[in-house]
């Protein structure tokens, strides 16, 4: 089944998540699954109020329990309000506040120990694509958790940070090609755990991109930004759910 995920990042206020809901409650979600990842403050009133089948997600947890480290949230919490699912290794989290290989791979095998699902995140920026790095820097990012990816709790993202909030698309065949050689890459650790693990693709999904994109064999679902919070996101699952059907 396609999984597509929304990532509200730090966005909407009381009112405007309410009326995400309400509008999320109204989509057809029954040949696709669907994440939303709400900003942790707004976590348990959606979990709360957004209906059966969509699930929620954190957008971050800590490395360990709960404990002495201000300004986090743990995966027990996480679980505790309800959540099923975290999104881990986003780029804004690797850029902006230094999440390293080492300390993705703790955040990893400790969420998954709590019961979590995972969607996972890895790509390259710009001047990575530009000297044909795109592949090393995704098995960089893959090879320190690859015994801990498991088709039945792991979703990988892949987000080319050059099209994250920039208007820029990666082409279909671009898009194709990477995730590609990401499940090639992942057969030589485990040829079926590859053969059945979602890839994602998470740079800039948008309703006019979803179908094209949606019929590139290697694509199993979009992790999407912006578009998450406007009405095209039923368009973006319609898009899905209708390829892989």
């Amino acid at each position: 089944k396609p999984i597509v995920g929304g990532n509200w990042k730090c966005n909407l206020d009381k009112a405007g998540v309410s009326a995400l809901v309400t509008s999320l409650n109204g989509m057809d979600c029954t040949d696709c699954e669907v994440v939303v990842a709400p900003v942790a403050v707004h976590l348990g009133s959606v979990v709360d109020n957004v209906k059966a089948p969509i699930e929620v997600s954190g957008q971050n947890c800590n490395f360990k329990g709960n404990g002495a480290y201000t300004g986090e949230v743990s995966a027990d919490q996480l679980v505790d309000m309800g959540a099923k699912w975290v999104i881990l290794g986003h780029s804004e989290r690797r850029e902006y506040f230094k999440e390293d290989n080492e300390m993705l791979r703790q955040k990893l095998e400790y969420a998954l120990s709590k019961g979590l699902k995972v969607i996972f995140c890895i790509g390259e920026k710009l001047e990575e694509r530009n000297a044909n790095k795109t592949l090393d820097v995704c098995k960089s990012q893959l090879e320190p958790v690859k015994d801990l990816l498991k088709p039945e709790t792991v979703v990988i993202a892949y987000e080319p940070v050059w099209a994250i909030g920039t208007g820029v698309t990666a082409t279909p065949e671009q898009a194709q090609e990477t995730h590609k050689q990401i499940r090639d890459y992942l057969a030589t650790v485990n040829a079926d755990m590859a053969s059945k693990i979602r890839i994602q693709y998470g740079g800039s999904a948008n309703a006019a991109n979803a179908p094209t994109l949606s019929a590139c064999p290697d694509i199993d679902g979009f992790l999407v930004g912006g578009a998450s919070l406007k009405p095209e996101f039923a368009d973006i699952i319609k898009a899905i759910a209708a390829a892989k059907k």
